[in-house]
């Protein structure tokens, strides 16, 4: 996945401390959110536009850390 960068909000964790979220952009593509739904067991994602407060906050994640379920989702999300 060309240019794919997986990002996490450190600041943002204590909030939502039982919910797992990331944010991906490829390129210069716009940045989704994705948040974990433990009921239907899936990773669903949503376009979004993050203010530059936000857009600060964000570390790249080390791809180890991103759980596999969401690594497949990001790879059908990303088709070449």
């Amino acid at each position: 996945m060309n240019g794919l960068r997986v990002y996490i909000n450190p600041a943002g964790a204590d909030a939502f401390s039982r919910q797992q979220m990331f944010y991906s952009r490829r390129a210069g593509g716009p940045y989704y959110l994705w948040l974990y739904e433990e009921t239907d067991g899936l990773w669903r994602c949503s376009r979004v536009q993050l203010p530059e407060l936000t857009l600060r906050a964000l570390c790249i994640a080390n791809w180890k850390a991103v759980p596999r379920a969401l690594q497949t989702r990001l790879g059908e999300h990303y088709l070449e």
